[in-house]
């Protein structure tokens, strides 16, 4: 793999989580963020800190974007007509309409963009993935994802849903992703959340929500998220049934797969650690690294970032409104990596 010059905006806790990675695969980064954080993340791990965003982007192969969501939108479009490929957090925007901005953007110029899902690349979930589209479970029926953390009070703009979206969009939009991987388009979805949703957020602050999604293969998922107290445990959790089994997954109880039936450094807050060997982070950017020096296409493209926030956005106006949200088909950007 050719060496990459990458432009990494922001210094929160996901850029520490992406910095590593890119250190593994001999990236030179160059490291921006507007709090003055930059210097500190930097010199952790030996790459170069710059006074702006420009001086970041300029000749840059990449620019990873590790900002808060609202900020998504404007880097990614001028990341795009500074030439760079761009590997931007999920969310990759608020709203349907801005992303699909993003990807046609990027489709038009000839660069990638990559939404950072990293929950496919996750043992647990890169395993059911196979199983469930190969057949494994036969016709699946049901299935239940389930998210729970503490509440991301370390950063405020997080409790500000013009900002994250909120739990429905910020968090839960991981198992959403998966859900869309797994069994197809979602055309509607119907929501409720509760709690504090509001900033700044407290110490001890909760926040609800589940979502209802029924996919155009006649699979019902429902997704269930809750940010919490500061002791609570980070877990995730999968049930999927389908009619040769059901397969069931608790990130505390296992770090793999317990399937019935006829089948056979410096911590980031937010941010989950267990045993995974290599870290999902680090095999996230290895599968994207290698499709933006020309490799293969990695498992996630700008058509699922799109579809993500186009679910994700449904089931908070159908939280708001209190109604299902019925949802058209989706339209790829000309181009666009799927």
């Amino acid at each position: 793999m050719a060496q990459l010059d990458v432009a990494l905006i922001g210094a929160g806790g996901i850029a520490r989580a992406h910095l590593p990675a890119w250190t593994t695969l001999g990236a030179r980064v160059r490291v921006y963020a507007p709090d003055g954080q930059a210097p500190t993340l930097a010199s952790e791990f030996g790459q170069t800190a710059v006074a702006s965003r420009e001086e970041a982007m300029d000749g840059a192969d990449v620019v990873d974007v590790c900002t808060p969501t609202d900020t998504h939108h404007e880097i990614t479009l001028a990341a795009v007509a500074a030439g760079a490929h761009v590997l931007c957090e999920k969310p990759l925007a608020l709203s349907a309409a801005d992303a699909e901005e993003m990807a046609a953007a990027a489709a038009a110029a000839g660069v990638r963009l990559y939404p950072g899902h990293v929950v496919r690349f996750f043992p647990a979930y890169a395993r059911l993935h196979p199983l469930i589209t190969g057949g494994g479970l036969g016709r699946v029926a049901v299935a239940r994802f389930t998210r729970t953390g503490r509440y991301p009070t370390w950063s405020g703009w997080f409790a500000d849903p013009t900002r994250s979206g909120g739990i429905l969009v910020d968090q839960m939009i991981h198992d959403m992703d998966i859900a869309r991987w797994l069994f197809g388009e979602v055309v509607r979805v119907h929501a409720h959340h509760s709690g504090h949703l509001t900033a700044p957020a407290p110490e001890g602050a909760v926040a609800t929500g589940t979502a209802v999604l029924t996919h155009a293969t006649g699979v019902i998922s429902q997704i269930v998220g809750v940010w919490a107290p500061p002791a609570t445990p980070f877990r995730t959790t999968f049930h999927i049934a389908g009619t040769g089994g059901t397969v069931r997954h608790d990130s505390l109880a296992s770090p793999g797969l317990r399937i019935v039936g006829t089948v056979g450094t410096g911590a980031a807050e937010g941010i989950p650690v267990g045993d995974f060997g290599e870290s999902p982070y680090t095999t996230q950017i290895r599968e994207l690294a290698d499709a933006f020096a020309g490799g293969p296409e990695p498992r996630v493209g700008a058509a699922d970032g799109v579809a993500a926030v186009r679910i994700a956005a449904a089931a908070a106006d159908s939280a708001r409104t209190g109604r299902a949200v019925e949802l058209l088909p989706p339209l790829a950007p000309e181009g666009a990596a799927a």
